[in-house]
């Protein structure tokens, strides 16, 4: 019904629904027991042009500032049933736009169309022990050593984590608070980098998250993406655009956990009747879609306002915000529709309903959100 997407749009939807029908939903519940999946799929989904949307053509990307093509394919990828799976073949679109932008030129014709081909992994190491959403006061320091920056520290619950070939790491290389914090480009062979034991979460299993250690870790100083103490701005602009896609996985989400509950209450008997039948089943649905159309609906606004050049910061907040709520509600009220098989780890619902806790942390919290709405509305 919506007016928002063109033939194009459509097209591109169709491949990217094609892929995961193909490819990721056959084999999705096994890689969530494996907390992983093959490392080829991220080729196969570069082949089939979905890792470069929104990313300059002469990079390999196609469509760039398309906003509206990156929200159907991302629509499609959650049509896998596993949030982790998306988190993971998507972590390009947190760590990768840093250095399409602002890298050196040859760094950025190095680095970027092997990713998008799928050939390489990129993600972004921001997040530090203890540190959670306070961005402005990461320890991690790299500090200038002729020609490279040397960097101590460490991440945690980095998405892709394990895994990455190439990490976008915000560390210190200037005073206190955001105006000294940059951004470096780091390999995963860089000496004195390792990974920690792959992380074990509530949701997202098919997310390889990781900690990551940097010891003496000698980054050459062309690695540098921006200048020099600007990398809390590169850090705030990559924000609009991850929460808004976490709004899409919220959604969508929802709309998954309400497919489910729908068809399981037409199939399933009781008292003679099957449970869509009675009005209290009937009214729940009932809920369930109206929010999970309000929330869609909503974030496509907020996708319009960046599609025209926009800078939305408390619309996108409050879409990650609601999106999130109508998504924990709904999910919750389908694994109560399916009853005892919806506590099973066989229904798809149980998974969506794990899944659906990261949405209010990851990206920004839901009080960080509301901090950053209070701000907008000068309270």
């Amino acid at each position: 019904m919506s007016d928002y997407f063109n033939e194009t749009h459509e097209q591109v939807r169709q491949t990217a629904r094609k892929f995961i029908e193909t490819h990721v939903r056959p084999h999705i519940d096994d890689w969530e027991e494996a907390g992983e999946f093959p490392r080829e799929i991220y080729q196969l989904a570069g082949d089939a042009g979905l890792l470069g949307i929104g990313f300059p053509e002469a990079l390999g990307g196609i469509a760039e500032g398309d906003i509206f093509m990156k929200v159907a394919v991302s629509e499609e990828l959650m049509r896998s049933t596993s949030g982790g799976f998306v988190a993971s073949i998507g972590s390009l679109d947190i760590g990768l736009p840093p250095v399409a932008k602002w890298a050196k030129k040859e760094i950025r014709e190095q680095i970027v169309p092997p990713v998008l081909r799928g050939e390489k992994i990129a993600a972004l190491a921001v997040t530090e022990p203890g540190g959670g959403s306070d961005v402005a006061n990461l320890k991690t320091r790299a500090v200038k050593d002729g020609d490279h920056y040397i960097v101590n520290g460490s991440k945690t619950f980095i998405t892709s984590g394990i895994r990455a070939d190439h990490y976008t790491v915000a560390v210190r290389t200037g005073g206190e608070g955001h105006a000294g914090i940059s951004l470096l480009l780091i390999d995963r062979d860089t000496p004195g980098f390792s990974t920690g034991k792959k992380l074990k979460k509530m949701g997202w299993w098919a997310s390889d998250t990781a900690e990551l250690f940097f010891e003496d870790c000698r980054v050459p100083a062309d690695r540098l993406i921006g200048a020099e103490n600007a990398g809390f701005i590169a850090i705030m602009s990559n924000f609009l655009a991850e929460r808004l896609s976490l709004s899409v996985m919220a959604y969508m989400t929802a709309q998954l956990a309400y497919e489910a509950a729908l068809d399981y209450t037409k199939q399933r008997q009781a008292f003679g009747r099957n449970i869509a039948g009675f009005q209290v089943t009937r009214h729940k649905l009932v809920d369930m879609a109206t929010q999970i159309d309000i929330a869609r609906e909503y974030t496509y606004r907020c996708a319009a306002l960046m599609q025209a050049g926009k800078n939305p910061i408390k619309q996108v907040a409050m879409a990650k915000n609601f999106s999130v709520d109508v998504c924990e509600k709904v999910t919750r009220e389908a694994v109560q529709l399916f009853g005892g098989m919806g506590y099973m780890r066989e229904s798809v619902v149980e998974r969506l309903y794990r899944d659906a806790k990261i949405l209010s942390i990851g990206g920004g919290t839901t009080e960080i959100m509301k901090e950053l709405i209070a701000k907008q509305i000068k309270l």
